[in-house]
């Protein structure tokens, strides 16, 4: 027999719709009737793609007698952190403050008015490594709720007031800009890095895209050999290991060792986004053909699995198929002699398949030995390896096809897919790939036909069948206008700058903290017990500082100071906490590149498709040029973009301008002198 959750459309809800338990999804409903009835709340907060939330809801919410304590005693409510971020943060703040640490399943005891009393995580079926059993925690909680009424009400104002601490989380006065930050972070940075195995901090250890984004940024400007070092050594070691799908592409979620070997196998929409970014701009840098395929990999992966027809991209790919972790990406050594014949040698020295296996008796495909050293110990050349090598990943591939896939978590969220789309968008005129050209247009469309309401405002979530939901958050706001900017510089198709801009004045409009920051909720949301405000960045960029970024953006090319001065505002009264825990502020060290760096406008006038407008186009997005935007319109065209007012064509031809603060070199129609502008200009 189903629960309330039967009627929800979030696959993570749908899970636990034949449960036992008499779930509720958050809501007035049940809120009213914890008040009612003066229950508990037990809101638990997962994830579809969650490993241990599977396991908890096996263990226990499948559990007869589990079930009928929940149900007696408490009003029981599971919430999909993807689509309630706000709730996520307002109550992974209150685990952590309570336990030190945090992570999901999060179980969370409230008050009928919304504060916690009691907070954890994952809790087992029965008591084990010094933790209660799931039962004994909610029965002792009944108790306590029952007749010891104080102590809940003494911690319930404990969390009041740790909640009215934690906004006041912003510098009291912000801090003039300084170049020098770069060095403080960059010498942090490399104190931290792991000199084997590349990355920061041990295990489990988190692909840190941003960081690395900050890194190729310090690295382009000042040419620093301790930022190439961190960013060559981290790239290759996750590329090569098996935190990276080595036959279908994308990464897992993270590594649990510290040499990026053994994965979480889960796959999520937002670290496969950034993390192709970070490999395209490496390529640029770098010119290594590794970054290039993996960012290509990385793609054609979200283009084959997590796309949906209609344009938008899914969630979350999860990590069990058919009851275990991992089962769908591991292979026996016998398995792949099988199917490679004497050939499985080869590949098994380059890609460390053994009859032992590397993990739990499987073998978790990673490059172990260097194709040149395999190959000299064969005695081929290189070439031949690798053209054996392509073959045997695909017989692999063909084969792992048939298998029972992960479960996928086929909701589409705004922020995330606006990540993503700046990726597509970006990798398009990069690669000269019309096909991801097309994706990103269809993505866009998609985004703003299905998830943009009355007057321009956001939704959360959609889910095929079931609409748009939720109101949206800053961060779908912030991620999605980034990804727009990144589509108008692909496509110079002036709507995608148009739409970019309305949606950060609305960000302006109802996200706007007394202080100068942003609320991840608007003015009008729902009323919670507190009004969420994350300023780090996270997996994801925080929407705060997603915002500085976009700002700085619009700033440069409509010229309005008060984009530029709301982000500098920012940046100054966060810039003490960058330097001190750079990668907990990756985003904001993007952001604070561009402010310091002041980005190059560059207006052209051409025909999109003429030869030379192409030819000044080779020159203007030619390798990695982070700290530029770029405007084009058609001769005589008017366009709402104020970088271009006024701007006509020199003598019949393609002409560009480069400017600074709306300060302009004077126009050039030839690549050459073009590129010794923008060479001058530093």
């Amino acid at each position: 027999m189903s629960n309330r959750l039967a009627g929800e459309s979030s696959p993570y809800l749908l899970q636990h719709a034949n449960n036992p338990v008499d779930w509720y999804p958050w809501g007035e409903e049940a809120l009213r009737k914890a008040r009612e009835e003066n229950k508990p709340i037990f809101l638990s907060i997962g994830y579809a793609a969650c490993h241990w939330c599977h396991v908890m809801e096996h263990e226990s919410f499948e559990d007869a007698e589990t079930a009928e304590i929940l149900n007696r005693y408490f009003v029981s409510i599971k919430v999909d952190r993807e689509e309630r971020p706000d709730l996520d943060a307002i109550y992974m703040e209150a685990v952590v403050g309570m336990t030190g640490s945090g992570g999901w399943p999060m179980s969370v005891w409230l008050t009928p008015d919304g504060v916690p009393f009691y907070a954890g995580t994952y809790f087992p079926k029965t008591a084990r490594y010094g933790m209660p059993s799931f039962k004994q925690v909610l029965t002792s909680l009944a108790e306590t709720w029952a007749n010891e009424p104080e102590k809940i009400e003494q911690t319930r104002q404990s969390l009041i007031e740790f909640y009215a601490r934690q906004n006041h989380a912003l510098g009291e006065k912000a801090s003039a800009l300084s170049e020098h930050t770069r060095d403080a972070v960059t010498r942090t940075l490399d104190n931290a890095f792991d000199q084997v195995n590349g990355g920061w901090g041990r295990a489990p250890k988190f692909p840190q895209p941003m960081t690395i984004e900050f890194l190729l940024r310090h690295y382009h400007q000042a040419g620093d050999n301790r930022a190439r070092r961190m960013i060559d050594k981290t790239l290759t070691a996750m590329a090569e290991g098996g935190m990276y799908d080595q036959l279908g592409g994308g990464f897992h979620r993270y590594s649990t060792d510290a040499r990026w070997l053994v994965p979480h196998f889960e796959k999520m929409l937002y670290d496969n986004s950034q993390l192709a970014r970070a490999y395209l701009h490496a390529w640029q840098i770098t010119g290594n053909p590794l970054h290039r395929r993996i960012t290509i990999e990385t793609l054609d992966y979200v283009a084959r699995e997590m796309t949906h027809p209609a344009g938008g991209f899914y969630s979350t790919q999860d990590a069990d198929s058919e009851g275990e972790e991992g089962r769908f990406f591991v292979w026996s050594a016998d398995e792949v002699w099988e199917l490679l014949g004497p050939e499985a040698v080869l590949f098994g020295d380059v890609y460390d398949v053994t009859r032992g296996g590397n993990w739990e008796g499987h073998n978790i495909l990673h490059v172990a030995r260097s194709i040149e050293e395999v190959a000299q110990a064969h005695g081929l050349d290189t070439a031949t390896l690798e053209g054996i090598l392509a073959e045997a990943r695909r017989k692999l591939f063909a084969a792992r096809e048939r298998r029972v896939k992960p479960g996928r978590d086929e909701k589409v969220l705004t922020a995330w897919n606006g990540l993503m789309l700046a990726a597509f968008a970006e990798a398009a005129r990069a690669l000269g790939r019309d096909d991801y050209r097309q994706i990103a247009i269809r993505n866009a469309d998609f985004l703003l036909r299905e998830l943009r309401g009355p007057g321009g405002r956001l939704f959360r979530a959609w889910k095929d069948g079931h609409g748009a939901k939720l109101n949206g958050y800053l961060e779908d706001y912030t991620h999605l206008a980034e990804g727009l900017i990144e589509l108008y510089q692909t496509t110079f198709d002036a709507r995608w700058f148009v739409t970019a801009r309305e949606l950060m004045d609305i960000a302006l409009a109802h996200f706007r903290a007394e202080d100068g920051s942003f609320y991840d909720t608007s003015d009008d949301h729902e009323q919670l017990v507190t009004r969420p405000r994350d300023l780090q960045d996270n997996a994801v960029p925080s929407g705060n500082a997603m915002a500085a970024t976009v700002l700085l953006k619009l700033g440069a090319y409509t010229g309005e100071a008060r984009y530029i001065e709301i982000a500098e505002n920012l940046l100054g009264r966060v810039q003490d906490a960058m330097q001190r825990y750079p990668t907990a502020f990756g985003q904001w060290l993007i952001a604070h590149d561009l402010a310091v760096n002041a980005p190059k406008e560059i207006a052209l006038v051409g025909d999109l498709d003429a030869p030379d407008t192409q030819a000044l186009f080779q020159v203007v997005f030619n390798g990695f040029r982070p700290n530029q935007v770029v405007a084009l319109k058609k001769p005589g065209e008017s366009s709402p973009i104020p970088l271009l007012t006024g701007r006509e064509q020199v003598g019949g031809k393609a002409t560009a301008w480069v400017c600074r603060r709306f300060a302009c070199q004077m126009p050039v129609t030839e690549p050459a002198a073009l590129e010794k502008q923008l060479r001058d200009e530093g």
